[in-house]
């Protein structure tokens, strides 16, 4: 398949976003430590992994409302704002927890083999339509929505009251589909490193770059067929991990950071493989 030039570009900073990564651990590697900076690698790879499956869902929301490309960019951006937001107190309030009760680590771990699982057998038919969110049918109640998008605008004000566009119901959905991947990602996160700093870091590196990957899987969707069953082999073995730790088991950093870029590798080579003559 030929590729455009906004593919090219945003294929170009996609591997800037992963050098400046690569070299953020560098520099902990020189300034810090080697273990913190593997650490950060783990935790970045895994964030990275897990993002790709966020895209997927982004696009399915962006489909299901039609919201039309122009408009997706901005949704985008303050859906990228919010995630910022959202995984900084998730990680503080995951950090807390963890330092308190350590055995919650066991219960991630759980949840996490039952997240992979479940990925690895859901159909792309069973997926949820975007419009039964349960956080988007309470706000409807407050704030009615418009039957047509308004240029890129979120609020419009008719007859003296305000209503929502459909825009902002998409970007309601979108944080929201955010929340639920953040209980993935931030207990998997924990599987590598404990050091709170580090897994922020991580998140920050991976969430920058995600707007970049959203426009390359959006013109490449069909040939990254396969991807999530890597990111389902990935989630299981972080809840495996996990779990282990109940039996005294640790599993190493370098052997994390090598399954999870087996995982991708594999999974993005039989996508390509086996997608090689659709265009």
């Amino acid at each position: 398949m030929k590729m455009d030039a906004t593919v090219k570009h945003s294929f170009k900073w996609v591997f800037i976003f992963m050098a400046m990564a690569m070299a953020t651990a560098a520099a902990i590697a020189v300034f810090y430590d080697t273990t913190h900076a593997l650490e950060f690698v783990g935790c970045y790879l895994l964030e990275f992994s897990l993002s790709m499956d966020n895209v997927f869902v982004f696009l399915s929301i962006f489909a299901s409302f039609g919201v039309p490309e122009a408009y997706q960019h901005r949704c985008l951006a303050y859906g990228i704002i919010g995630a910022v937001v959202l995984r900084f107190l998730f990680i503080m309030l995951g950090a807390s927890i963890v330092h308190s009760f350590s055995w919650i680590l066991y219960i991630f771990g759980f949840i996490l083999i039952y997240s992979g699982i479940k990925m690895f057998r859901e159909d792309e038919e069973e997926e949820k339509n975007p419009h039964d969110s349960p956080v988007l049918k309470v706000l409807n109640k407050f704030l009615p929505v418009t039957p047509d998008f308004v240029g890129n605008r979120f609020f419009v004000k008719e007859h003296g009251r305000w209503l929502m566009t459909p825009l902002f119901a998409v970007l309601v959905v979108i944080e929201s589909s955010d929340v639920m991947f953040a209980i993935d990602s931030v207990p998997a996160a924990f599987s590598v490193s404990s050091t709170t700093w580090i897994i922020y870091a991580a998140n920050i590196f991976a969430i920058l770059g995600l707007r970049q990957l959203f426009f390359v899987i959006e013109h490449m969707q069909e040939r990254f067929a396969l991807m999530k069953y890597g990111v389902a082999a990935i989630l299981t073995f972080t809840g495996i991990k996990l779990a282990l730790l109940m039996f005294d088991i640790h599993i190493s950093i370098p052997v994390s950071i090598g399954f999870i870029i087996t995982a991708l590798t594999i999974s993005i080579c039989c996508s390509l493989f086996f997608t090689r003559n659709k265009a």
